[in-house]
């Protein structure tokens, strides 16, 4: 979708990111079920490929809403692998959102707009988070549903946790015109593969380079938090041989 102008008062570019965001949820939803589903399988192998979870990482994801992508079962499969699972959960307006862990079974009650959320089970900080967008930019920017909880979240915690964008290649914008608040995806995914972000030009990547990218992004943050118990603790090292392929090497070598 190409914009000629771009919106310049924060009143214009308020009504451009409402209309266009409404426009592309509506796009989204008017796509047949089976075509969704499709690109689902697409980004879901992408996501198992391109990012090999350590053993104690917390990942953050959202319940499907609106016609988003399904992260369950990529996250059923970081699972099977030790990894935990959190779900958000709003608190108040305007304030970072609340993550709590999460695995099939677990009591769950119905939250802003009846979106389940788990029920008292234990509060946590993701490690990474799996984030759906209902747009999203040449740069990695992503257009949510304006009530900026993603951004303050990340934006509060002293380690920032690796953003994985996830939405359709129809959804894709030249640009959303960012404002120092928006944070770019460290990652974007969609049906046709990963690409690197972070505020850059979007770059597709294979499975290996994706691989890599992802292993020194969450060693240069020092995450997962459980292999870092003290914040003075500087050393990546503990925890590289998580992440196969990180020193040049093959899987199973």
């Amino acid at each position: 979708m190409s914009e000629a102008t771009q919106p310049r008062t924060p009143e214009e570019l308020r009504a451009w990111r409402k209309a266009h965001r409404a426009e592309l949820i509506s796009r989204r939803a008017d796509t047949p079920a089976e075509q969704r589903s499709a690109w689902n399988e697409a980004i879901t192998a992408s996501l198992i490929d391109a990012f090999e979870m350590p053993r104690e990482a917390i990942v953050g994801f959202c319940w499907p809403f609106k016609g988003e992508f399904d992260a369950r079962f990529a996250v059923r499969r970081w699972r099977e692998n030790g990894a935990l699972a959190a779900l958000p959960e709003v608190t108040a307006p305007r304030t970072p959102l609340q993550f709590r862990l999460w695995k099939p079974g677990d009591p769950m009650r119905p939250g802003v707009y009846d979106i389940p959320v788990p029920d008292g089970t234990e509060i946590v900080l993701p490690d990474t988070a799996v984030v759906p967008m209902n747009g999203f930019d040449a740069r990695g920017y992503r257009l949510g549903y304006g009530g900026g909880f993603f951004d303050r979240t990340l934006a509060a915690l002293e380690r920032r946790s690796v953003a994985i964008g996830v939405s359709y290649e129809m959804l894709r914008l030249d640009t959303i015109d960012p404002q120092p608040y928006d944070i770019p995806m460290d990652f974007v995914v969609t049906e046709r593969g990963v690409y690197a972000a972070a505020g850059e030009p979007l770059e597709l990547l294979d499975a290996a380079a994706a691989r890599k990218r992802f292993a020194r992004l969450m060693l240069a943050k020092r995450l997962p938090r459980a292999a870092y118990p003290s914040s003075e603790l500087s050393s990546p090292v503990c925890y590289a041989d998580q992440f196969p392929g990180y020193w040049g090497d093959k899987p199973g070598e």
